[in-house]
């Protein structure tokens, strides 16, 4: 009797070790993930290279992309969050790689960023210009480049094109639709320094817009359907 208690509390030893290492293991798991996905004081490697060379990009960095998340870098995320209205930790995490237009998953060229950037452009003309006449579709490309210029506005175009409230396309979800062979053309004209608008900050369909506030701004032009302002 008394072996057979033994053995019982054995094999019970034996499974409840054994779970305990899995709980282990998962947790690990777990812990690589989290840290795979974020980026801070003390990060090496490309991810860091890619996420400096952004930085560089948009005048938030002189310093060399060396791949080493140091002060410097640090400085620049902190300033580029406190522009783009991100939480300001100098951790470049998921929300923070999206306004730069960059992802934390895998190793990507920056030639391959500014093909995401370029398809991010045409979704939203697509969303946005669906049925326009094909300058119209450029010159609503345009305006989000223009805001990207201008201090008044995220100066990424991810940060321009999910700022809250920005785009009716973003809200409603057409945003998400995939663009057609013209909405990427013109995404890709825009980016190649058209601008059908002259400039312009702002655009609205005068029969269907219902915000006071964007009849006060100027228009300058119409095409199509759609008022372009500053």
């Amino acid at each position: 009797m008394r072996s057979y208690v033994l053995g019982k509390l054995k094999d019970g030893l034996f499974w409840l070790q054994l779970l305990a290492a899995l709980v282990t293991f998962a947790l690990f798991f777990l812990l690589v993930e989290a840290d795979a996905s974020e980026y801070g004081w003390g990060s090496r490697g490309t991810q860091v290279t890619q996420i400096q060379e952004k930085l560089r990009q948009y005048g938030y960095m002189t310093a060399a992309a060396d791949g080493v998340f140091g002060k410097k870098t640090y400085d620049a995320v902190v300033l580029f969050q406190k522009k783009n209205g991100l939480r300001v930790d100098g951790i470049v995490g998921k929300k923070t790689a999206a306004a730069l237009g960059i992802t934390l998953e895998g190793s990507i060229s920056a030639a391959a960023y500014n093909e995401s950037e370029t398809y991010m452009l045409a979704r939203l003309v697509h969303g946005e210009a669906r049925g326009e006449p094909y300058v119209g579709k450029v010159a609503v490309a345009a305006v989000v480049l223009n805001r990207v210029k201008s201090p008044l506005f995220p100066n990424t175009i991810s940060g321009v094109i999910f700022q809250a409230g920005a785009f009716d396309a973003v809200s409603d979800g057409q945003y998400n639709l995939t663009p057609d062979a013209d909405s990427i053309r013109a995404a890709k004209d825009a980016l190649g320094g058209w601008d059908p608008s002259g400039g312009c900050l702002y655009y609205y369909n005068p029969v269907t817009s219902t915000n006071e506030w964007i009849w006060t701004r100027t228009v300058q032009l119409s095409i199509g359907k759609h008022n372009f302002a500053v």
